[in-house]
């Protein structure tokens, strides 16, 4: 009786409430109509998700045209995301508060609960209504008011250009000019002034909508050209590189007819034809402009270039200035007659920019007349009537001076391709295959050949590129072709084709005779004939369509050492004959369609380094093929997985590959550098590490498709002492990466010394059950970090998980240089506080909607510029320290 009583009144209580509200506010038809808002709501929430989507589509294309987004369109986008998220919300909320309703259907048990709830329905469905109204645009973006410029490092002091400079810049503003161009021999500053000029638009407002750069180089092709200019242009997708030369011709045409655009082409060899490349012809009507640089003075006339501006060598008095700064006050005060002699060396160099600097960084170390007296000599005996060809033996002089071993090391470079950045890494491997090293083990001669490449750097003979790479500069490389093919004794020549454009091989006869090859980056789809090459110690056939070779190209190539046939994915098996290169030591296969390894291959006894990377289609290794070559020291067979059998003859054995691989590995005493992929499980990880061998040689590990492991301890992997580059992929059922016992291993106030101190790259996919990769903190100089694709993970560092080493691990991330984050749909953190980020070039970040926080702030990496890529929409929500960080960070944002 007294729950009744109670329930009645509370009732009563409740209609009288209702009442009350009903007839003072009127509103409580909130409440009774809630069935009825709520489908409506979900209906107009549909609308404004779709409208929003619409116009979300359309400023993403207009931005990918270098286009603005209009501010209102920009206010809009924001106030739509803000609603539909709250609309979400209240959807989603429903139910429950419909469920609330008492039988009656009136009475509610939270009347003043559910008519707020109501009430904020009924507002909500409003603002999507007033929102819709105002989203029909018309125009969603507009040109951007600065160009968009990329700065680029300035070689060396350009003082001496400034006339030049001045002349190139009253062209720009003159709108009778339209094309510029800007001729001089090779190394007199025609690059350094164009890169002058390059920069000089990113200080300059409302000029130009669009500033691009490209580097067109000998034997650039119209396709090369289009897709650096696409790329400028939101046209840089894998589908739009595979269109025709005229196709992609209107796609640029399309854009930059209605833009107002400065186009520089560096290094032009020959005229280009700017309607098949697709740029609108620069006018006085569109503002446009079209400089480029070139050696040749008819190319300026071939272009049409209304004003065409020479650079000339420099003065005497900047000459020295110039080489002066080069050699260094210590070396020219180091005797007292050394200072007249240095100056007859910077009058030999004729005021060649390229030359003096050069020879000066060679000169620098020079402090006994005897050597200055020797350099005149070398340098007056390169006696030529023209300036032009003069050049080369001028820098020919930095190459006399180098020793034999740096002299055949600076010559390989010139196997690739002008302007070819050349991987550091690869081309120590190389040198140490060629025997060009001193060192019989290749972890020695790595650091032999890295001191060598430094040196070499040092000269200014190369030059430092992205990426871990190195390239010629291309009157540099002029010399070296110079050198090596017309200046070595008969049978040390190069026979060097490299990106020439080639759809087929040269005839045999004219490169028979040489010592080094290079067919590299060519078109080439079959290699025909028998060639007779006795001296032939290198081929490079990279980078080519290779399709089919004949079965007997290899049958008369008893010295070749180095055989390089990477990045041929058309070519599915290698030719009878090549068992017969008994003398091979590096064989790369790396990136090519073959299927099967021969047996054949057990024959090359001497192979030290063997590359079988990214061979997506191997299906068959023979067993004990891997084994036989018992003076491997390099192998590589990284992102090839090896899910199928080996072969044994014309059997397939039914083991796993791994193991198999695992045992033929670790009799390979010499191993030195490993690169391995297809770990699929702790079973095989711990046979993998049971070897002292593997474990100290791996260089980089992928850990795949663990199904077994939930917890995985990764202080199983800390005595792999060169370890730089580790990948968890597909490991569906890893719910934790711990540290093991690392708090008993820490004594309280001590630092933690890593054994990850090598680790800079690591990489998490399709890894859906980790919540985090806190461990990374144990990876102080970690360069890449990658992950993606990984459903439930939250926080990149989580700082519970450190517990009582917090204090002792140092700041993370300090020597990171990328950060990729994709597809992580519950990541909500990256790091709990701001971090400095001291080497920080790039942030990408896709589909991560709950990542409303960078940990970056005021601080954060001063005095570098950061490239952060993302959706527009994920831009706009982060949240930061406050407005001016914002506003500091706004110019390094990209979508």
């Amino acid at each position: 009786m007294g729950n009744c009583f109670s329930l009645n009144c509370n009732c009563t209580f409740e209609n009288i409430l209702l009442r009350c509200w009903d007839s003072t506010v009127g509103q409580a038809n909130y409440v009774c109509r809630l069935k009825e808002t709520l489908p409506i709501l979900s209906d107009h929430l549909d609308e404004l998700t779709a409208r929003r989507n619409d116009v979300q589509r359309k400023v993403n294309l207009a931005e990918q045209r270098q286009l603005r987004r209009l501010d209102e369109v920009r206010l809009w986008l924001s106030k739509a995301d803000t609603m539909i998220a709250e609309a979400e919300k209240l959807i989603a909320d429903g139910p429950r508060q419909i469920n609330n309703l008492c039988l009656g259907g009136c009475v509610y048990r939270n009347c003043l609960s559910t008519y707020k709830f109501g009430r904020r329905v009924a507002k909500r469905l409003q603002d999507i209504k007033d929102q819709l109204s105002k989203g029909a645009f018309e125009e969603v973006a507009d040109t951007q008011p600065p160009a968009s410029v990329v700065i680029r490092p300035e070689e060396w002091p350009i003082v001496a250009l400034e006339s030049t400079i001045d002349k190139v810049w009253s062209c720009i503003v003159d709108s009778d000019v339209g094309i510029i161009g800007i001729y001089g021999i090779g190394g007199v500053g025609k690059t350094t002034l164009l890169t002058k000029i390059n920069n000089k638009f990113s200080t300059i407002q409302n000029v130009f909508d669009v500033v691009i750069w490209v580097t067109v180089s000998k034997d650039c092709n119209l396709g090369k050209i289009q897709d650096e200019i696409g790329g400028k242009i939101g046209f840089s997708d894998e589908s739009w590189k595979s269109k025709s030369v005229d196709q992609k011709a209107l796609d640029i045409h399309r854009v930059l007819v209605n833009k107002r655009f400065i186009i520089l082409l560096d290094d032009l060899w020959n005229s280009v034809d700017l309607k098949e490349v697709g740029i609108p012809k620069p006018s006085q009507e569109n503002g446009s402009k079209l400089i480029f640089t070139t050696r040749s003075f008819d190319v300026c006339g071939e272009m049409e270039a209304r004003k065409k501006i020479e650079v000339e060598c420099l003065t005497p008095e900047d000459s020295w200035n110039l080489f002066r700064d080069k050699v260094g006050d210590e070396t020219l005060n180091s005797h007292p007659d050394i200072l007249e002699l240095a100056q007859q060396v910077a009058k030999e160099c004729d005021g060649l920019p390229l030359a003096l600097i050069r020879i000066g960084r060679t000169m620098a170390s020079k402090t006994t007349l005897e050597e200055w007296e020797y350099a005149i000599k070398k340098l007056k005996q390169s006696e030529f009537p023209k300036m032009q060809e003069k050049v080369l033996p001028l820098l020919k002089f930095s190459y006399d001076n180098l020793s034999d071993t740096k002299k055949r090391c600076l010559l390989y470079c010139c196997l690739y391709p002008e302007d070819y950045n050349i991987l550091r890494k690869k081309l120590v491997e190389y040198w140490f295959c060629e025997g060009l090293l001193n060192e019989n083990k290749f972890s020695e001669a790595q650091i032999e050949g890295y001191d060598i490449m430094g040196s070499l750097l040092s000269d200014c003979l190369l030059e430092r590129a992205e990426e871990e790479c190195v390239k010629m500069h291309d009157v540099i490389r002029d010399m070296g072709l110079w050198i090596a093919c017309k200046l070595e004794a008969e049978g040390e020549k190069f026979f060097v084709k490299a990106g020439a454009q080639l759809s087929e091989g040269p005839d045999v006869e004219t490169w028979e005779g040489a010592k080094r090859m290079s067919l590299m980056q060519n078109r080439i789809e079959v290699l025909r004939g028998t060639p007779k090459c006795p001296n032939l110690q290198t081929m490079f056939l990279l980078d080519n369509k290779l399709q089919a070779i004949d079965n007997g190209f290899f049958g008369f190539m008893p010295n070749l050492t180095v055989l390089n046939m990477s990045e041929n994915m058309g070519l599915k098996a290698l030719p009878e004959g090549i068992s017969q290169l008994i003398s091979l030591e590096c064989l790369d296969l790396s990136w090519t369609g073959i299927r099967e390894l021969p047996t054949e291959l057990e024959s090359l006894t001497k192979l030290k380094m063997l590359d079988l990377s990214y061979m997506t289609s191997l299906r068959k290794i023979p067993q004990h093929l891997i084994s036989s070559f018992s003076k491997l020291q390099i192998f590589k067979i990284w992102g090839t997985r090896l899910k199928t059998n080996y072969s044994n003859g014309n059997n397939v054995l039914a083991v796993d590959s791994t193991e198999n691989l695992i045992e033929e590995l670790k009799s390979l005493q010499h191993l030195n550098i490993l690169r391995m992929s297809t770990i699929e499980s702790m079973i095989a990880l711990k046979r993998f590490l049971s070897f002292h061998l593997l474990r100290y040689s791996t260089e980089a590990l992928e850990l795949s498709d663990f199904r077994e492991t939930d917890v995985f301890d990764v202080l199983c992997l800390e005595n792999m002492e060169r370890l730089e580059i580790l990948h968890f992929i597909s490991c569906e059922h890893m719910e934790e990466i711990k540290m093991g016992n690392l708090h008993a291993r820490v004594p309280p106030g001590t630092n933690y010394t890593s054994r990850f101190h090598t680790l800079r790259e690591v990489e998490f996919s399709g890894c859906d059950k980790l919540r985090d990769v806190t461990w990374l903190i144990l990876a102080p100089n970690l360069r890449i970090v990658d992950i993606e694709h990984c459903e439930k993970m939250e926080e990149v560092l989580r700082e519970g998980k450190l517990g009582k080493v917090a204090d002792v691990v140092p700041t993370p991330f300090l020597k990171l240089e990328t950060l990729g984050l994709i597809c992580l749909p519950e990541l909500k953190s990256i790091y709990w506080d701001a971090l400095p980020f001291p080497c920080l070039k790039r942030i990408y970040v896709d589909d991560c909607p709950k990542l409303k926080k960078l940990p970056l702030n005021s601080d954060s990496a001063k005095g570098n510029h950061i490239n952060i890529r993302g959706m527009k929409v994920w831009w706009n929500n982060l949240e930061w320290e406050n407005e001016a960080t914002r506003d500091a960070f706004l110019p390094s944002f990209r979508t």
